[in-house]
């Protein structure tokens, strides 16, 4: 008969490792801007409310001026990233290692998707030029991160010129305003475009007619 004393032993819980409990600064900050979008687009600047956008993320409107000062300082930083992440991806297209035809048959594609995909983009941009782009003039990094897309443009037409395709004394803002006319647009003004012509414009179909129709207008209006 066994005896109790005879039983083997149970193995001893092995104590697990507190997980950290660390503060991601960043992470933080990250989620205050992703919320701030949503309110800015919904309510713009003036309607916007910081504790609504403490809510959403469960914290408090002390950690959201402790990481952005004031809702205006943080309306120019959610301006910041919006035109960020459109230039930051115009980046790496890699136009400068393709032809200048399909360099900006590429970067006018790229714009018709972003504007598209991104209507907070369109959105932000509109509530901005309410205020006369104000807050932009705050930014010294937003007029940087933009002259960038002029640098890509000026490089592309003049290997455009050079290889006989596109005609000489084309302006890169001029280009660029051009592009980014039509993208802005048809979506800034989908509704009242939907309602007065009756036209559907998410329909995927329709939305093809348009992106070839802007990469045909710019590619003619640059040709030799």
């Amino acid at each position: 008969m066994t005896t109790t004393s005879e039983l083997p032993l149970a193995p001893a819980a092995v104590a697990e490792p507190r997980k950290s409990r660390k503060n991601n600064p960043e992470k933080t900050r990250e989620n205050i801007l992703q919320e701030a979008i949503v309110e800015f687009v919904q309510q713009g600047l003036s309607g916007a409310r910081v504790d609504a956008i403490a809510e959403r993320i469960h914290t408090s409107k002390r950690m959201i001026y402790y990481y952005f000062g004031s809702k205006e300082q943080l309306y120019v930083e959610v301006l910041e990233k919006l035109y960020g992440d459109i230039r930051n991806t115009e980046s790496r297209l890699h136009l400068a290692e393709l032809a200048p035809v399909d360099a900006i048959r590429r970067l006018v594609e790229f714009t018709f998707d972003h504007h598209d995909h991104n209507v907070d983009f369109v959105r932000i941009v509109s509530i901005e030029n309410i205020h006369n782009a104000e807050f932009v003039k705050r930014s010294e990094a937003i007029r940087a991160m933009n002259n960038t897309i002029l640098d890509s443009l000026s490089e592309i037409l003049r290997r455009g010129v050079e290889a006989g395709v596109f005609r000489q004394g084309l302006a890169p803002l001029d280009v660029h305003l051009l592009i980014s006319s039509f993208c802005f647009h048809r979506v800034s003004n989908r509704h009242t475009i939907g309602e007065i012509f009756q036209i559907d414009l998410p329909d995927e179909s329709i939305k093809q007619r348009h992106r070839e129709m802007i990469c045909e207008s710019v590619l003619r209006y640059l040709q030799a």
